[in-house]
């Protein structure tokens, strides 16, 4: 790649075809971009004649350190999840040299008749991140996080996208909405964390899938991981096979000894911690477009609602959070 004018960052562009031409050890790399991140992170593949391609994550330092990707990485590799494996490394710089795991994520490749296959082989990698014993020091999916990813949904959906007003009621209804969302997530077992364990993460591989984007790693509930996958912010699912995945999840679990309750509870949980994710994400969507530039995401916010469509009515204590969404977010979507 030979930088434009129009280049946003030639400068940036400049070191990095540099870098990566000295860490392949070949002078006639080119780099064409491969996929941008939600992040600050960019991916570049880069091609030298017949060999190999390899993959360039470019994430300047002053933006997103590179370095909690590295130690959650190997903290990965080394509990045997299939990891991407690092050819080249400049740390201060916030360049890696990667493997090439090719073009298509898991989204990309799931269909009806291949889902089963390829969410086994998933879970195979879900059960040794799982598995993986939480270093001392790794953040935790407290109150404090909970609490401050589900304001996304209030501030940044309700309130900057949708332009909604709350009063005092609409306020206490989700407080009291997210006091027990967050208590079933404390009450849940707690192990590593992966905190976006979705298609889009992972990529197929013969020794895989390959997980990404693992960087955000916390200590925190058991069934966050295994609703993440099956309830995916890009792709629905029926809820027949949805519940049916989940409960293989289980049993697998269960087998390999992870801390799972008895199926009835795990069940109820995951559909609790869906809804806290569910609502997070349509504000981190909702922050992407206002504040990020990045309108492509908002587009899968009916999913999410579609999702809590299927679970609030399962539970009575969320019956005014269902009125709350009925009252202020069905209308303010269906306005032109």
């Amino acid at each position: 790649m030979t930088p434009s004018s129009t280049e946003p960052d030639s400068d940036r562009a400049d070191a990095r075809l540099a870098w990566a031409r000295a860490a392949s050890g070949s002078t006639g790399l080119d780099l064409q971009r491969a996929s941008a991140d939600a992040g600050f992170r960019s991916y570049w593949r880069g091609h030298a004649g017949d060999a190999p391609t390899v993959i360039v994550m470019d994430s300047p330092p002053e933006l997103e350190d590179v370095r909690p990707w590295l130690r959650i990485r190997d903290l990965l590799e080394a509990g045997g999840v299939r990891v991407p494996r690092v050819l080249a490394r400049d740390v201060d710089a916030g360049f890696l040299l990667l493997e090439d795991l090719g073009a298509d994520t898991l989204l990309h490749v799931l269909d009806a008749d291949n889902a089963d296959a390829h969410f086994d082989a998933a879970v195979d990698q879900l059960l040794r991140l799982q598995a993986t014993a939480c270093p001392a020091d790794l953040p935790a999916y407290d109150e404090a996080l909970l609490a401050r990813e589900l304001r996304l949904f209030d501030e940044w959906f309700l309130g900057r996208h949708l332009g909604i007003t709350l009063d005092c009621g609409d306020l206490e209804t989700l407080d009291a909405a997210y006091r027990h969302l967050m208590d079933a997530a404390l009450a849940q077992s707690q192990v590593l964390v992966h905190r976006d364990f979705m298609p889009r993460n992972l990529m197929p591989a013969v020794d895989g899938p390959a997980v990404l984007d693992f960087q955000d790693a916390v200590r925190g509930p058991i069934a966050y991981d295994p609703l993440s996958l099956f309830k995916d912010a890009f792709l629905s699912w029926p809820d027949e096979r949805v519940q049916a995945w989940l409960a293989r999840y289980h049993a697998r679990a269960a087998e390999a000894g992870l801390p799972v309750p008895a199926l009835e509870r795990f069940m109820h949980d995951a559909d609790l911690i869906g809804v806290q994710r569910h609502l997070k994400v349509m504000g981190i969507f909702a922050r992407l477009h206002h504040r990020d530039a990045k309108p492509k995401y908002l587009a899968d916010a009916p999913r999410f609602l579609a999702y809590l469509d299927a679970v609030l009515p399962r539970h009575p204590a969320l019956a005014p959070l269902a009125a709350l969404i009925d009252r202020h977010v069905r209308p303010a979507l269906a306005a032109p």
